[in-house]
């Protein structure tokens, strides 16, 4: 009773919060982090027209959880659903342009509110919801479940620090969980936790990340950039957050006497801070180059801003050594799998435990190196440089591993299956 009272005060407080939506999504479309010409799609403004037949939503919070998800909307195009996927950012919404099916159609999440909800879901009438990961949403999934429409979660992550704050909630978390039809968890532990928090049915069917294909890459972009490159040592600095990109400026000042020619590639997590970034690294004395300026690697560039989006296969494959970023800053990290399957040798910091089983599993393989702080950095990327053998090594059993975990699709399929029924892809909305 407890739990389902703060449920309702909270979905009342929406109507009450409705006047602050348009200063904050003001603040967030000055900041680059709204589409303005499609910021009604927030206030549950439909942007397209339903297409008729049984339709699917699916909703990917960002850009990791978008790929992630791609192969699964790839299986229910070919049952003939259409899907509507739901994004939370403009990077993603950018993937989601380039890379969805025919029968799917993009739009932006609409805020969590019941003023937004209500029209939201009038217009699209989704047979089934499919959200990734951790993607919990109160009003969205108590007002799924007025509507009998089957709320199911698939790559279920639910990390420690998170399920200790929801246990806290004791009531409220269970009020919200039980809106969860099926939980398909990528890890035992997931599983387990979400069991706990009150979600009545839960499989484990493994990571979908893992099942994603390696990144693309445009063959002519590699191709001019290993010319600009030539035989300089290049080291990758991936999904890079706020603090880290300095100390990878300080290793690279570092180390650039001893390993001569070396150029380090920054690729920050948001390339909208580019600007910013390539100040501080100006500042220092550093010779830079920025991709978003259109400059080229020159010969006396040291360290490549690659402030770019959708190119993270491109620099993968250029790095000998990959450092990825969040994880020297308590963010929790960043996705390995992709440059584990392009054969690029991992480097993380302390900070990983949003990925905490995957690291796991690779350092079970001894497939990656962990430093504690910016002196390990410098020190491990020294090794390595140094040692190719060690490189390829690591390459090696880190592809070797990932490889060993693929079949979550698969898996997740088979467990959603009794949800999806038949679809023809015909009949009206």
């Amino acid at each position: 009773m407890i739990g389902r009272i703060a449920l309702w005060l909270y979905a009342t407080a929406g109507h009450v919060a409705k006047p602050l939506v348009t200063v904050m999504l003001n603040w967030r479309m000055r900041r680059g982090k709204e589409d303005a010409a499609r910021i009604g799609e927030r206030y549950g403004v439909a942007g397209l027209q339903r297409p008729a037949g049984e339709l699917v939503w699916v909703h990917a919070a960002s850009v990791g959880e978008t790929n992630a998800v791609l192969p699964l909307i790839d299986y229910l195009h070919s049952r003939s659903f259409r899907v509507l996927l739901t994004t939370g950012t403009v990077t993603s919404a950018a993937i989601a342009e380039r890379r969805l099916p025919e029968s799917a159609v993009h739009q932006y999440i609409p805020l969590d509110l019941v003023p937004f909800i209500e029209p939201f879901l009038d217009h699209w009438q989704p047979r089934l919801a499919i959200f990734v990961e951790s993607e919990i949403w109160p009003v969205i999934m108590s007002r799924l479940g007025r509507r009998n429409i089957p709320f199911v979660l698939v790559n279920g992550r639910m990390s420690a620090r998170s399920y200790r704050g929801w246990r806290r909630s004791g009531p409220v978390a269970r009020a919200i969980m039980r809106h969860i039809a099926l939980c398909v968890a990528q890890s035992a532990n997931d599983a387990r936790r979400f069991g706990n928090l009150g979600v009545a049915q839960v499989e484990t069917a493994g990571n979908l990340k893992f099942d994603v294909p390696a990144p693309a890459a445009d063959d002519k972009s590699v191709a001019e950039l290993r010319v600009q490159i030539g035989a300089r040592p290049v080291f990758v600095a991936a999904s890079t957050h706020d603090g880290e990109e300095a100390i990878v400026c300080q290793a690279h000042r570092d180390l650039r006497t001893e390993h001569r020619g070396l150029l380090t590639i920054i690729v920050p997590r948001h390339p909208d801070r580019g600007a910013a970034i390539a100040a501080d690294i100006v500042a220092t004395g550093t010779v830079l180059s920025q991709r978003s300026a259109g400059q080229r690697i020159e010969h006396e560039t040291e360290i490549y801003l690659a402030d770019s989006v959708g190119e993270m296969g491109l620099w993968y494959r250029l790095g000998w050594i990959v450092f990825l970023g969040g994880s020297l800053v308590p963010h929790g990290g960043q996705n390995p799998i992709e440059p584990a399957k392009l054969g690029a040798p991992i480097v993380h910091g302390p900070h990983i435990s949003n990925f905490a089983d995957i690291f796991a599993a690779l350092h079970d393989a001894r497939a990656v190196a962990g430093v504690e702080g910016a002196d390990g950095l410098t020190d491990i990327l020294d090794r390595l440089l140094s040692d190719e053998g060690e490189r390829k090594r690591l390459a090696r059993e880190a592809r070797a591993c990932v490889e060993r975990q693929v079949g979550a699709l698969e898996r997740t399929i088979a467990v959603i299956e009794p949800l999806l029924g038949n679809s023809d892809g015909a009949g009206d909305a």
